[in-house]
């Protein structure tokens, strides 16, 4: 189960149901614009965000996934079992500095562990207007406590019914937040059936479409021409999905042949047996076109967007610094309508204007439209979806998050159904006439009343004329650029006011605000391409972003995603230094091959690249003219631009150099010469933390590699094969390890796993490895071998357990003696291929109970026969129960062959590859493998006396 609204099981939508609505009653109960449910995973000690309300949720996508051992509210919450209280900004500094670096800005928050009977299956959280002291908000947290006791009681009882199923391995649902107001409108229901194709509609919606039931021809495809020509096709398809099961999460925005809003909700209506039926509703919001028709006669650019980013009105003038026509701008995501959009600087500024009641006012540069059409996204392509509207499907690898790159494959929730908002924006002053309601919180059997539907400022006043409703079809591309032309390249003044169901944007040239300081420095930035705000945001992303980043290119890789785009640089190049040596690590946006000459170059070198870190001292050279003059004779890449060289300095200690080039001359301001050697700082300890934790991999991965045999113990009746596969994760190595020991007349089989990764996982299974070895040439039997091992592993003290499985094999007979200690059982194959799990009694694992038994079992091997010996990582994979892996495993044995039919010697080897090629070829290993395999020869016949 993985969190979707869509899935089949009835317990996925019974736990959603759950989570939507005590987050979106707990925000009400708080007195919060914002709020959600973090939920226990499948994998230990990790939280996800399942549900998100009031906020855009690609947007705030680093704070998806969170550790419970982590420095955050959320975290105490779950792991303490403590109520969190953050009145404001300055007591969440205090008491958790790393998060409220992430969000510097001034709002309160609360978080309350939901608990059912002795399990804490999660947090409750609210996001509030911050108040001077924790005892304002006592009957608020009072109510937000009795809200997550009774989801608490609730998710007990569905995990009661479905052991196992409360868990979120998905994406957030993201919705609307409560409506601050309602509005009148119209409304009309219908129902489809997609067997007969018959669809009905009520004498309402007759009234509202102005189709009358004679005129109406009674086709699906005539219903949604009349109510949106222009979207006929969208919904089409979502009655399609309806129809198998998957209704939107959220309404559909949709705009009526005169420009007006309508929106549309559908939903299933089981009737058993029959197949489920569609029921639908279609709501014409209320008052609202004369504030429209108002705001459409302003000077300066107004629009408006809901919390999750869609963009619900915009004006002529708003249209046009924006550069896009206004029907492409209502009704959908302002990233996918403004594509431009997609920057950190202004991602920055609208989670401030999100999460905080005061106006925020900023300045961007409007790129040409040539750039803005060629230039790529400082974020990526993808239009970020939020998983709370309607519209055409998404995969679940189709989202990017505007926020960082690093998600990349991370998709929206399940719950996206289409093009709907954006993770950038939210609330706004409202009048009594505007409403936003999610329509997606409602009963499934029940549809929403037309109060409940959204209402927002409607592009359209009947009595504006068509020039100002622009209502009719886009411009031509003479007619856009034309119209784009005066603002190409210019400063552009944005004001976000923040209200409860949207925000309110006013644009306008910078140009009239150029007289004050502000605006001098606006000027001067313009020829950079970069918000002179910009800067002042990027340490605090890239920290975070550099926390996750282990080795030294991704670090490199979070440079480029989140350095780049902040200072409008194009390219990036960062060497690390070795034995006097500057080698290079990363490059990007070079031509191809102009760096090689510099690859290696010694630090005696008259380079700027090599004098920045030995002197100590940045270099800016605001134009390549500057670059020669200063260095005569450096080949030069590009003719013209600007140049940054950054030490790479941590503790004290040279770690590298990293350029930054800029394909324009520009300056760099004293602000913004301090903020790029403050990140050098950050990026040259992540570097030299990156080369630390490589240098412990290889160490431990080379001493493991020592430690396993070089070959196995042979036999001539009995034919042994065994596999290493090291884990992928973080470039670690485990304690797994495989050995096959002549024992008096026989072989013993032994494999085993050390708990943890790293350099003492793999020296502590050397120690063992050796331990058993030594039990094994003895002859000793396999309980006595675990017993002395166990003890030893005790003595020994390394703070770590292990498991093991020990069979001692007669080849001549077949016979073998078992046992086990806390170790996956091994699985036998008959030569008629029957394949069974040996379940055979075992003890804890080793380095635990001195006082632990080991019970032996006696199995008997018959020729042709294969036993199986693994680790856990060849049959876990989180998210999945281990006995669904070894099922899997028994099969894939099972599936093998005859050792007969293979020349003798290389049977068993192409069983092992078949058996590990899945892990093997797997992108993400998260643990280490370990595989032995033997099999009984048949005895060769006696030979001549």
């Amino acid at each position: 189960m993985t969190g979707s609204v869509e899935d089949a099981h009835p317990t996925a939508g019974r736990l959603t149901a759950l989570l939507i609505d005590a987050s979106t009653e707990a925000i009400s109960a708080g007195g919060g614009h914002a709020g959600g449910v973090y939920l226990r995973s499948r994998t230990p000690g990790l939280l996800r965000l399942a549900v998100l309300s009031g906020l855009p949720g690609p947007l705030f996508r680093p704070w998806w996934r969170l550790h419970a051992d982590r420095p955050f509210p959320v975290a105490d919450a779950y792991r303490l079992g403590v109520q969190v209280v953050l009145p404001n900004a300055t007591e969440t500094m205090r008491r958790y500095p790393q998060f409220a670096a992430g969000l510097p800005f001034q709002f309160g928050s609360l978080y309350v562990p939901v608990v059912g009977g002795s399990t804490t299956y999660g947090v409750l959280t609210v996001l509030r207007p911050a108040v001077t002291d924790a005892a304002e908000v006592l009957a608020e947290h009072d109510r937000v406590v009795r809200l997550a006791q009774e989801l608490g009681a609730a998710l007990r009882g569905l995990e009661d019914a479905h052991p196992d199923q409360v868990a979120w391995d998905g994406e957030p649902v993201c919705l609307r937040p409560p409506t601050a107001s309602t509005s009148l409108g119209r409304a009309g229901r219908f129902a489809w059936d997609p067997e007969t194709a018959d669809i009905t509609l009520d004498e309402d919606l007759h009234t509202l479409l102005g189709m009358p039931p004679s005129e109406f021809p009674g086709t699906v495809e005539a219903f949604a021409e009349a109510v949106a020509p222009t979207d006929a096709h969208r919904i089409l398809a979502t009655l399609r999905d309806t129809a198998v099961g998957r209704p939107p999460a959220l309404p559909l925005y949709l705009r009526a042949e005169d420009g007006a809003l309508r929106l549309l909700d559908l939903w299933n209506a089981y009737e058993p047996p029959a197949a489920p039926a569609v029921r639908g509703v279609v709501v014409a919001p209320g008052p609202g076109p004369t504030a429209d028709s108002a705001a459409d006669l302003l000077p300066d650019g107004v629009f408006c967007v809901d919390r999750l980013g869609l963009v619900v009105y915009a004006n002529p003038r708003a249209a046009q610094l924006l550069g896009r026509p206004r029907a492409e701008l209502v009704g959908r995501d302002l990233w996918e309508a403004v594509p431009w959009l997609r920057r950190p600087d202004f991602e920055d500024h609208l989670r401030a204007a999100l999460l905080t009641p005061d106006p925020v006012h900023f300045h961007l540069v409007r790129p040409s439209a040539q750039e803005s059409e060629t230039r790529p996204s400082a974020q990526g392509t993808g239009s970020p979806r939020s998983a709370g509207d309607a519209g055409s499907p998404q995969s679940a690898q189709g989202a990017e998050s505007p926020l960082s790159a690093r998600d990349a494959g991370s998709p929206p929730s399940a719950q996206n159904a289409g093009p709907p908002p954006s993770s950038q924006h939210a609330g706004s002053p409202q009048s009594a006439q505007d409403a936003v309601s999610p329509l997606a919180a409602r009963d499934a059997g029940s549809p929403p009343s037309p109060q409940d539907a959204e209402s927002p400022l409607s592009a359209r006043d009947a009595g504006s004329p068509p020039s100002a409703r622009n209502l009719g079809p886009p411009p031509s591309a003479q007619d856009a650029e034309s119209a784009q032309r005066p603002y190409d390249g210019d400063w552009l003044a944005l004001s976000v006011h923040s209200g409860p169901d949207r925000l309110t944007c006013t644009i306008r040239p910078a140009s009239r605000v150029k007289d004050s300081p502000e605006g001098q420095e606006t000027a001067e930035s313009s020829e950079t391409g970069m918000s002179p705000l910009a800067p002042l945001y990027r340490p605090i992303a890239l920290a975070i972003a550099l926390t996750e980043a282990v080795t030294a290119r991704q670090v490199s890789a979070v440079v480029m995603r989140e350095l780049l785009p902040a200072f409008g640089g194009r390219r990036l190049a960062i060497y690390l230094l070795q034995e006097r040596h500057l080698y290079l690590e990363w490059e990007t946006g070079f031509p191809k091959g102009f760096l090689s000459p510099f690859d290696g170059v010694d630090l005696g070198t008259h380079l700027p690249g090599v004098e920045t870190l030995t002197t100590g001292r940045p270099l800016f050279f605001d134009s390549m003219e500057q670059l020669t003059a200063t260095y005569p004779g450096i080949p030069l890449d590009a003719t013209e631009g600007a140049r940054a060289f950054l030490p790479l300095i941590a503790s004290g200690r040279a770690v590298g150099s990293c350029i930054l080039g800029f394909d324009r001359p520009r300056s760099f301001s004293t602000e913004e010469r301090t903020v790029l050697t403050a990140l050098a700082g950050l990026i040259a300890h992540a570097m030299e933390k990156a080369q630390r934790y490589e240098s412990e991999a290889a160490l431990a991965r080379g001493l493991q590699q020592a430690l396993l045999p070089r070959r196995l113990a042979a036999h001539p009746q009995l034919e042994t094969t065994g596999r290493y596969l090291p884990g992928t994760a973080g470039m670690e190595v485990g304690g797994d390890w495989y050995d096959v020991v002549e024992s008096g007349d026989g072989l013993a089989l032994v494999i085993g796993d050390v708990q943890g990764h790293g350099v003492q996982a793999a020296a502590t299974m050397g120690q063992l490895r050796s331990a058993v070895r030594a039990f094994a040439l003895g002859d000793r039997p396999p309980d006595e071998v675990m017993s002395s091992t166990n003890h030893l592993l005790i003595d020994l003290d390394p703070g770590l357990f292990a498991s093991c499985c020990y069979i001692r094999l007669d080849p001549a007979t077949g016979v073998a003696r078992a046992a086990r200690a806390g170790h996956p059982p091994p699985l036998l194959r008959s030569p008629d291929g029957r394949t069974r799990v040996l379940d055979l009694p075992g003890g804890v694992v080793l380095g635990v109970d001195p006082r632990a038994r080991y019970p032996v079992t006696e199995l008997q091997m018959e020729p042709g026969a294969i036993l199986a010996l693994y680790t856990d990582g060849l049959v876990e994979r989180p998210g999945s129960d281990i006995d669904e892996g070894i099922t899997a495993l028994r099969v894939a044995l099972a599936k093998a062959g005859a050792p007969a039919a293979r020349p003798v010697g290389r049977f068993l080897a192409g069983v092992a590859d078949r058996l590990t090629a899945t892990a093997r070829h797997a992108l993400d290993r998260p643990d280490d493998i370990a595989l032995l395999l033997a099999t009984r020869r048949t005895a060769p016949p006696p030979g001549p006396h």
